[in-house]
């Protein structure tokens, strides 16, 4: 579980709370079920009528990708998993990572090595890998923007709740008293609106994109990793490749990770 994501939704909603409670706030106050589902049915409904059913459905479920570890894993993981596979086609042949791919429940990296144990053209196994990491971004980014749209037209139905609120209040001003908590109930909707885009959506975009980045990058080193195993390029070479995909500071990180390794 990402404990960023989780610490952020639950620490957002229990910051609010406890502004509405230490101004001597009343909760309740703050609960209206018709700006609720004005703002966040209405967004909603804008949001599904801006692109395919099945695009709204799996974007929805996108909140739980959010708060998931994404499945790309430890880069150093993989590079290190590449190293191993590279000393063993180095000394068995590239035939003898075809036993390897059964344990491996990655299926772009297992499609990967059967495509070089197949003998496949490097510029072809190149081709296809490169083709299938555009569609898992474009898949990604279709959930990336159903949050995106969202977080647009979160503060849009907002305001529009706060001036089918103000239209009432207007239409009903013989009685002084009720002008305030009318008031009150119309700028609801504005702060639905506003949690919606900046403590929900606009989060969770933001998560869901660094996630498809982490991912793509993954699948990029690891389609450098098996063309430079299918070249046969040494293990040691293949390493420092690699780790040029990794910021300077992290690289060391990478080396002490090996060597302790290596100790055990």
């Amino acid at each position: 579980m990402d404990i960023a994501s989780l610490v952020g939704l639950v620490g957002g909603i229990g910051l609010m709370v406890f502004g509405i409670i230490s101004n001597n706030g009343s909760i309740p106050s703050y609960l209206d079920l018709p700006s609720f589902i004005i703002t966040f049915g209405g967004s909603l409904m804008s949001t599904l009528g801006s692109m395919k059913l099945k695009d709204f459905i799996n974007g929805l479920k996108g909140v739980l990708l959010s708060i998931k570890e994404p499945k790309a894993g430890n880069i150093n993981d993989v590079i290190t998993n590449i190293i191993d596979m590279s000393n063993v086609a180095r000394k068995e042949g590239l035939l003898a990572l075809e036993e390897a791919a059964g344990d491996i429940e990655d299926d772009f990296l297992k499609k990967g090595i059967m495509l070089v144990v197949d003998g496949t053209d490097p510029e072809l196994v190149r081709g296809i890998l490169e083709t299938d990491l555009v569609s898992i971004e474009a898949r990604h980014k279709k959930v990336i923007k159903f949050w995106e749209k969202w977080a647009e037209m979160g503060p849009a139905w907002g305001m529009i709740g706060t001036l089918i609120g103000l239209i009432q209040m207007l239409n009903n001003m013989e009685d002084a008293s009720t002008i305030g908590p009318s008031m009150a109930v119309a700028l609801i909707t504005t702060l639905y609106g506003s949690v919606i885009a900046n403590w929900l959506a606009s989060p969770t975009a933001e998560k869901l994109t660094v996630n498809n980045s982490l991912e793509i990058m993954v699948k990029e080193i690891t389609v450098e990793g098996l063309l430079s195993i299918q070249a046969g390029e040494n293990p040691r070479v293949i390493e420092e490749k690699l780790k040029t995909f990794l910021p300077p500071k992290d690289r060391g990180a990478f080396e002490q990770d090996e060597e302790g390794g290596g100790e055990g």
